[in-house]
């Protein structure tokens, strides 16, 4: 599972699935450090393996005045700060060849974007630091097409590779999870849901992505059913006003009853 690999991360006997869960950019210190030690309260209580998530940069926007970052390095300290405070790992999403190893020395798993999962010189760059690297399936690629991806890192003299499945694209607007292929790609390496990007709304004509909030808990409940060995789940404290994916991130007020369901199904999945 690699997860015993990973610094700081805890409870990873329990038989439980883990979390990559946190805003979906990092907008300041303050913001990141409250969500943090929310999100670390509760996944301690359920006993839930916990990675912080935040975007340092946000490179892939509709449009060129949207949210982008408050700077690279002031972002990427933020999150060595959350990690310190809390004694939690994180993972940072990297988009360049020469950001794979700047990140690397603030963060304990790097994340290749579904855009730019098929970038090999960005997925060796990634595995060469020796970190994991989750990578997440493009919304036009099948889950068979991903086991290219795992030994591209695996030819970089790795084996700490993920699959996050972020969705299919459906027609032009809509995304869905097609759960046939969760089976798949565990063939291949761990595979984590992401459940909110999987219900994003993208190339909406405003030129900011929609979303369904509302079937958060829906897709999440079918991701545990179907054995997938992580979840990944944005939120926020306002996402009406966060600076990026405000439209499909989960409420931070709502994540505690959502994980304890998730809890008890995967219990109850464990004694079958």
């Amino acid at each position: 599972m690699i997860l015993s690999e990973i610094p700081n991360i805890k409870y990873t006997n329990e038989n439980n699935f883990f979390l990559l869960s946190g805003p979906c950019a990092i907008e300041g210190e303050e913001m990141a450090l409250r969500i943090a030690e929310k999100v670390v309260t509760i996944t301690d209580k359920l006993k839930i393996p916990y990675i912080f998530k935040g975007s340092f940069k946000k490179a892939n926007r509709s449009r060129i005045d949207s949210f982008t970052g408050i700077g690279d390095e002031k972002a990427l300290k933020i999150l060595r700060k959350v990690s310190e405070t809390f004694g939690v790992p994180t993972v940072t999403d990297i988009h360049e060849i020469s950001d794979a190893q700047k990140a690397a020395e603030y963060v304990d798993v790097l994340q290749i974007p579904a855009f730019l999962v098929r970038q090999t010189d960005l997925v060796v760059a990634a595995a060469e630091t020796g970190k994991v690297v989750n990578l997440k399936k493009g919304q036009f690629m099948s889950p068979a097409a991903m086991k290219h991806a795992v030994q591209k890192v695996k030819d970089a003299g790795s084996n700490k590779a993920w699959i996050t499945d972020r969705g299919t694209m459906f027609g032009y607007q809509d995304m869905i999870v097609d759960f046939r292929g969760i089976p798949e790609m565990r063939a291949f390496a761990p595979t984590i849901l992401d459940v909110t990007h999987s219900l994003q709304q993208p190339n909406q004509v405003a030129g900011v992505t929609g979303g369904r909030p509302d079937m958060i808990e829906t897709i999440a409940r079918a991701g545990i059913v179907n054995n997938v060995d992580g979840l990944f789940i944005e939120t926020h404290f306002d996402p009406a006003n966060a600076k990026s994916d405000g439209a499909n991130m989960l409420h931070l007020d709502n994540l505690e009853s959502l994980l304890s369901n998730l809890v008890a199904i995967r219990k109850t999945i464990n004694n079958f």
